[in-house]
């Protein structure tokens, strides 16, 4: 089981969300709930676009941020590629 994971969520307004948590299933019940973030709550329902399994939190961290710099084609190209064998919708 990895120890932590970076994730996309397609919200329903067609927009991305990138997270990362150490306990996806959780993580994505509260997202379904409205109670994991602000931006989320609002933008329900949500699809997991791509989960990608990550060493530690650190590495969950980094791998956060350097998809948060992504352009939003940029980021779509990666929910297609699957991010090289992630898992992904």
């Amino acid at each position: 089981m990895p120890a932590a994971w970076v994730y996309l969520l397609r919200c329903r307004d067609g927009s991305l969300y990138t997270g990362w948590t150490v306990d996806l299933q959780r993580r994505l019940a509260r997202h379904a709930t409205g109670t994991a973030s602000r931006y989320t709550a609002s933008r329900r329902p949500l699809e997991l676009a791509l989960a990608l399994p990550m060493a530690d939190r650190s590495a969950a961290r980094r791998g956060e941020a350097a998809i948060k710099r992504l352009s939003r084609a940029q980021k779509l190209a990666l929910v297609r590629r699957g991010a090289g064998g992630g898992a992904g919708a």
